[in-house]
């Protein structure tokens, strides 16, 4: 889609359209609605608004009833921050006292909408005058305040009070990479950045190593999904080198420095929240659950409670199996079991490889996780905690 198309999107007849396509949508096919409305409306026009229509029914899952008047462009929906995590980053910057932020390649404007609305004063750059342009009327459908420039983000001047946040492309000629030497901008501009008061939204796959020195690590989940790692710079001050946030709840679990305890299977496992596993913070975790680790290297917690929401799943241990293959097959054909979902941790084991060879026919349906203990290969039945 170009500029001019988007402006006529934005005119009254693209309005028309849209409203028309979203109240048709479901009572004739697509194809149909398409032909008829070509009959009375430029081709380039109907497949803007066809397309629109289908991206925000796309966008649902992101941005929620804000998507239904919010307008997209493929790609950088594709890229955009799911808006509870966005309006997670913009309250924690509220709190660490940020009044003005720039948004240095601020897309179609889903963080500059997060922050607006978070009572920020916003100013986006953005280098695609469609996308620019996009941002402006996204801000606007939502009645929300800010400016947009068109510019290259890595020449822009920012203002003494303003707080840089930059969310650097992650794809390449070949699609999404995890290489922070292939980032949009560049690694070098980002940390340079994060120097003094920015923040950065990154892989979640970031190397703890690969840290700047001063700067907040903090990984976020939302509904279980590990969805980022955000960067706050050194200029905020002193605080946790890292930290996990699970959403929706907010609870967030920071870097104690806790040394990781061993010790013997308890009632209770615990799958820890990605976020708290990319974080480091499984020791702590165990810690404040009143448990230990199943194993210096592997993520399993084993606890006598069962409260470990929303840092983790907990799962009770029913008993424990054979760990050798056929043993195991004869354990859980003695107890009915015909659907068998595996966890596996620490183990060189394709779940549903093992799963085939089984050939269980049961009527029950079981959980059952391997991993090690103390270096040795274990089995246990478990049933989880609701």
């Amino acid at each position: 889609m170009d500029l001019a198309t988007f402006e006529s999107l934005l005119d009254d007849e693209g309005q028309v359209l849209l409203g028309h396509i979203a109240e048709r949508s479901g009572s004739e096919s697509d194809l149909a609605l398409g032909t008829r409305l070509r009959r009375d409306h430029p081709a380039e026009l109907v497949a803007a608004a066809m397309s629109q229509h289908a991206l925000r029914r796309r966008a649902t899952a992101k941005f929620g009833e804000d998507a239904a008047r919010m307008y997209f462009t493929p790609d950088a929906l594709e890229q955009s921050t799911r808006s509870p995590v966005a309006a997670h980053r913009a309250a924690r910057l509220v709190e660490l006292g940020g009044t003005r932020v720039i948004d240095l390649g601020c897309g179609i404007g889903g963080d500059l909408i997060a922050l607006a609305r978070a009572g920020l004063a916003v100013r986006g750059i953005e280098q695609d005058p469609v996308r620019a342009r996009i941002a402006r009327a996204n801000l606007a459908a939502l009645d929300l305040d800010g400016t947009v420039e068109v510019g290259d983000a890595t020449t822009t001047t920012l203002e003494p009070d303003e707080v840089a946040f930059v969310d650097p492309a992650r794809r390449d000629g070949t699609g999404r990479t995890f290489r922070l030497d292939a980032l949009v901008p560049s690694w070098d501009f980002v940390t340079g950045l994060l120097r003094g008061r920015a923040v950065a939204k990154v892989m979640p796959g970031i190397a703890h190593d690969a840290v700047p020195p001063g700067v907040q690590a903090e990984w976020v989940s939302d509904g279980g999904d590990l969805v980022e790692a955000c960067l706050w710079g050194a200029g905020f001050g002193p605080g946790p080198a890292r930290r996990a946030t699970m959403l929706p709840s907010g609870a967030t679990k920071v870097d104690r420095g806790t040394v990781a305890a061993t010790g013997p299977v308890l009632s209770h496992l615990v799958e820890p929240d990605d976020a708290v596993i990319r974080a480091g913070l499984v020791a702590e975790l165990a810690d404040d659950l009143g448990g230990h680790l199943l194993d210096p290297h592997i993520a399993w917690v084993t606890t006598d409670s069962p409260e470990a929401e929303p840092y983790g799943r907990a799962f009770r241990v029913e008993a424990e199996l054979p760990f050798r293959e056929k043993q195991l097959r004869t354990a859980l054909r003695e107890r009915d079991i015909g659907t068998l979902t595996v966890k596996k941790r620490g183990v060189d084991i394709v779940p549903e490889r093992l799963i085939a060879r089984l050939k269980l026919t049961g009527s029950r349906s079981a959980t059952v996780v391997l991993t090690r203990v103390a270096g040795e290969g274990r089995a246990f039945l478990v049933e989880r905690c609701r």
